[in-house]
C-alpha cells in the first residue's frame, strides 16, 4: 500500500503510477514519496504481466521539486558535507534503480516539473509534456544556493549536450514546452488530457528500457569535458563569467559547472557520485541555508499572509483610489488594474492624472511587443484606470492610497478631503517612505483605519510592500491591507511605526556609509565597486542619484529638525548638502549628481568629485570597505528589532533582500548576523566603533544577547 502514489495496471499491461501527495497543493520529493516510488519500481520490475509504466500526477502540476523544509535544516544540524551528500546519493540511487529496472518508464508530464521533479522525468525513458499555458520545466536550484542533486547535472548534458544544458542549470531558466521539445529534453508534446495516452502508446509500440547513456558506445552530444575546442571555450569562459557575476559570494553556479565538467567525462554512475559530492558541500554550507530559508520558506509564508490577524473575514478590493499620479501612484495604479481593480487616479490637474495613466500605456506597449499581452487585454486594463481631479470620484472606494509629496501638511489636506467622500469602511493608506504613520494619522477621523503601505520603485518590478502600523491602526486595517497586497501579487512585511520605518531607515545607513567613504577620501569608483563585490545590485552613489540627492537632503533636514540636538554630526549629510546647495547637483532627474548623464552616452561618475572630495593617497582594503557597508545595515536592523520596529527576524530578512537588495547570499540582515555569529559580530562592531565612530556602537541589549549567544533564529 502506497500513500503518495496510486497504482493501477490496465488490461494492456501498462501500470499507471499517479503521484498525489495528500494534504499538499503540489507534489514534492518528500521522503515518503521517494520510498513509495522505489516500492512501485520494484513491483513493476518483478511483475511479468507489466510491460511498462507511466508516471504522472494527480494534481495540476507534475512535481514542484524537493521538500525544501527538510533540506534547510541540514546546516543548523551540523551535518558534514559528506553526510549532507547522502540526500543526493539516496535520490540518485532510487532514480537510477528506476532507470535500470529492466522495464520502460514513460513520464506523462501534465504540468510544471521543476528541480527534482524534472530529474524524475529525466530518469524515465520517454517524456511527454503537456503543451499548455503556464507549463514550464527547469532547474531553479542555483537560486537557492544548490545544484540539481538528482542527476540533473549528469543526465541533461548527456541528453542535449553541454552547451545547451549549462544555461538551464547555471541560470535557472524555466523553459516552455516548445523549447523543451526543440532542445530534445522531451520527446513529444500533447494536450494535458492526452499525455498519459501518448505515453502508453510509446510503451506499447516501442518502449525501450535502456537509457541512451547506458548503451554501448554512447557519447555526450558535442563532446564532454574539454575534448572539443567549443567545450573548452564554454568551460573557460563560463568560469570567468560566473566569477565575475557572483564575485565568489555564490558557490552554487561554479559547483554546478564543475559537476558537469568532471561528471560527464566519466560513466554515469561515477558522474552521479561527483554530483552528490558537490551537492553535499553546498547543502552543508551557510549560503544554501540562508537562501533556502529567506528566499523560499520565509517568502512563501509571507506570501500566504502569515502576519494576517485571525478572525477577520477575507476581503477584496474592487475599487481603489490613488492620490497622486507621479511615478509611485502611476505604478500602483498599473499593478492594481492588472489585478482587475477599478482604479481612480487623482491629481491636482487632469494633465498630471492622464500622464500617470500614460505610464500604464507605456508598460503595456512593451508587454505587447514582447508577446506578454495583447491589444484587447491592454484595452481592458487601461479601461479600469480613471484619471481625475475630483475627490467625488473616490466614492465607493474600498481602499485609498495616498502617494503625494513628502509633506505632512499636504498629506493631512488630502486625507481630510478623501475622508469627506469615501465610505466609513474605507481603509486609508499612506505610501510615505519616511514620515511616521502615527503622526500622519492625526489628520484622520478614523485612525484605526489609517495605515502605511510603502511601495518600492518601480512598483511594477519591485516585489515588496512594507506595511507600517500606527499606534492606533486596527486589526481590520492590517488584514484588509494584507489581502490587497496578495491581490496584486506582492510580498508583504509588517513593521511598527518609527521615522523611516524599517526599510528606509536601514537602507539609508548603506547610502550614507558610501557617501561617508567619499568624504573620507575613498575613490568614488571604489565606493561603487565594493558594493557590487558585496552583492548589492548597485553602488550607493548611483542609488542616491536615482532617488535624488534632493530627497536625501530634504529627509536629512526634516530629521534634523525633528531630532534637534540629538541629531548626530554626519559627514555623509554634509556631502549631500554641498552637492545640493553649493554645486546644484541634485541627482539623475536633474541631469547631474554624483554621476553625469550625457544625452548621447552612458552615465559616468562626475569627474569633479575628485576636486570636491579629494581621494586619499592610500586607499583602504576592499575587505574593510565591504565589511563597513554590510555591518552598518545589519547593525541598524538589530536596533530596529530591539525597538520593536520589526518583530520577526523573517520580516527583517525579507525586507532587506526584496526591499533594497541586501545580498541574497547572506539570507538578509539578521541571517547575516547569525551566520557570522552574534559574538563575533559584536566584537567587530566594537572595533569599527573605535575606528569610524559611534554609528557602529552596539547597544547593551545586543551585547547581552551576544553574551548569552542568543541568535535571531
Amino acid at each position: 500500500m502506497t500513500h503518495t502514489i496510486h497504482y493501477e495496471v490496465g488490461n494492456d499491461g501498462i501500470a499507471i503510477l499517479t503521484i498525489d501527495l495528500p494534504g499538499k497543493s503540489m507534489n514534492v520529493l518528500a521522503p515518503e514519496f521517494m520510498q513509495d516510488l522505489e516500492t512501485l519500481t520494484d513491483r513493476v520490475s518483478s511483475d511479468d504481466a507489466v510491460k511498462g509504466a507511466v508516471l504522472t500526477s494527480g494534481k495540476k502540476s507534475f512535481i514542484a521539486g524537493a521538500d525544501i523544509k527538510e533540506l534547510v535544516t541540514v546546516h543548523d544540524r551540523g551535518l558534514s558535507p559528506s553526510e549532507a551528500a547522502g540526500f543526493s546519493r539516496e535520490l540518485n540511487r532510487q532514480l537510477r534503480k528506476l532507470e535500470t529496472c529492466g522495464k520502460p518508464f514513460a513520464a506523462a508530464i501534465n504540468g510544471l516539473a521543476l528541480g527534482g521533479g524534472l530529474e524524475v522525468c529525466l530518469a524515465c525513458h520517454y517524456r511527454v509534456l503537456a503543451n499548455e499555458p503556464g507549463v514550464v520545466i527547469g532547474f531553479p536550484e542555483v537560486n537557492i544556493g544548490l545544484l540539481p542533486g538528482g542527476g540533473g547535472t549528469q543526465r541533461l548534458p548527456r541528453l542535449i549536450g553541454t552547451a545547451d544544458a549549462l544555461p538551464l542549470i547555471l541560470q535557472a531558466k524555466n523553459i516552455r514546452p516548445e523549447k523543451a521539445l526543440e532542445l530534445g529534453i522531451v520527446h513529444e508534446l500533447a494536450p494535458a488530457q492526452e499525455v498519459v495516452e501518448r505515453a502508453k502508446q510509446w510503451l506499447l509500440e516501442s518502449g525501450d528500457p535502456i537509457a541512451p547513456w547506458d548503451k554501448k558506445g554512447f557519447k555526450v552530444p558535442g563532446g564532454a569535458g574539454a575534448m572539443t575546442p567549443k567545450n573548452a571555450q564554454t568551460f573557460m569562459v563560463g568560469t570567468s563569467l560566473i566569477t565575475g557575476k557572483t564575485q565568489n559570494n555564490y558557490p552554487a553556479p561554479l559547483a554546478a559547472l564543475s559537476a558537469v565538467y568532471e561528471g560527464c567525462i566519466t560513466p554515469i554512475d561515477t558522474g552521479l557520485d561527483i554530483e552528490s559530492q558537490y551537492f553535499g558541500t553546498l547543502l552543508a554550507g551557510s549560503v544554501a541555508r540562508n537562501m533556502m530559508r529567506s528566499l523560499f520558506i520565509n517568502k512563501s509564508a509571507a506570501d500566504k499572509l502569515v502576519r494576517r490577524p485571525q478572525g477577520i473575514e477575507k476581503s477584496k478590493v474592487s475599487k481603489l483610489g490613488i492620490l497622486g499620479a507621479g511615478m509611485m501612484g502611476a505604478g500602483i495604479a498599473y499593478v492594481s488594474a492588472k489585478a482587475g481593480m477599478e482604479v481612480v487616479l487623482l491629481d491636482t490637474s487632469i494633465d498630471n492624472a492622464k500622464h500617470g495613466k500614460a505610464y500604464s500605456e507605456g508598460l503595456l506597449k512593451k508587454a505587447i511587443k514582447r508577446g506578454y499581452s495583447t491589444e484587447a487585454k491592454a484595452a481592458v486594463l487601461l479601461g479600469l484606470i480613471k484619471p481625475t481631479t475630483d475627490y467625488a470620484d473616490l466614492k465607493g472606494c474600498d481602499l485609498v492610497i495616498e502617494a503625494v509629496f513628502e509633506s505632512t501638511e499636504l498629506k493631512a489636506d488630502v486625507t481630510a478631503k478623501t475622508e469627506a467622500v469615501v465610505p466609513e469602511s474605507c481603509i486609508f493608506a499612506s505610501n510615505t517612505s519616511t514620515l511616521p504613520i502615527t503622526g500622519l494619522a492625526k489628520a484622520s477621523k478614523r485612525p484605526d483605519q489609517f495605515i502605511g503601505l510603502h511601495f518600492f520603485s518601480p512598483v511594477d518590478k519591485m516585489p515588496l510592500v512594507e506595511i507600517i502600523l500606527g499606534k492606533e491602526t486596527g486589526d481590520e486595517a492590517i488584514a484588509r491591507s494584507l489581502d490587497y497586497i496578495q491581490q496584486i501579487r506582492k510580498t508583504p512585511i509588517v513593521v511598527n511605526d518609527s521615522r523611516g520605518f524599517y526599510t528606509s531607515r536601514v537602507f539609508s545607513t548603506s547610502t550614507n556609509e558610501g557617501i561617508t567613504m567619499l568624504a573620507e577620501g575613498v575613490k568614488p569608483a571604489l565606493v561603487e565597486n565594493i558594493a557590487r563585490m558585496a552583492g548589492l545590485p548597485v553602488g550607493p552613489l548611483a542609488v542616491v542619484d536615482e532617488v535624488t540627492l534632493e530627497l536625501a537632503y530634504k529627509i536629512g533636514k526634516e530629521t534634523e529638525q525633528a531630532m534637534g540636538k540629538q541629531y548626530p554630526a554626519d559627514k555623509g549629510q554634509e556631502v549631500v548638502r554641498r552637492m545640493v546647495e553649493d554645486l546644484d547637483r541634485k541627482g539623475k532627474r536633474y541631469g547631474a549628481g554624483f554621476y553625469d548623464y550625457p544625452a548621447d552616452a552612458k552615465k559616468h561618475l562626475w569627474p569633479g568629485l575628485a576636486d570636491e572630495f579629494p581621494p586619499s593617497d592610500e586607499q583602504p582594503p576592499v575587505e574593510e570597505l565591504i565589511k563597513r557597508l554590510l555591518y552598518i545595515q545589519a547593525l541598524e536592523t538589530t536596533r530596529c528589532f530591539e525597538e520593536g520596529v520589526i518583530t520577526h527576524p523573517e520580516d527583517g530578512d525579507i525586507g532587506s533582500i526584496f526591499g533594497w537588495g541586501f545580498p541574497p547570499w547572506t539570507g538578509g540582515t539578521l541571517s547575516f548576523v547569525d551566520t557570522i555569529g552574534i559574538q563575533d559580530f559584536v566584537t567587530e562592531c566594537d572595533r569599527m566603533a573605535e575606528v569610524y565612530g559611534p554609528r557602529f556602537a552596539v547597544s547593551d541589549w545586543l551585547r547581552e544577547r551576544a553574551e548569552k549567544s542568543l541568535s535571531f533564529y
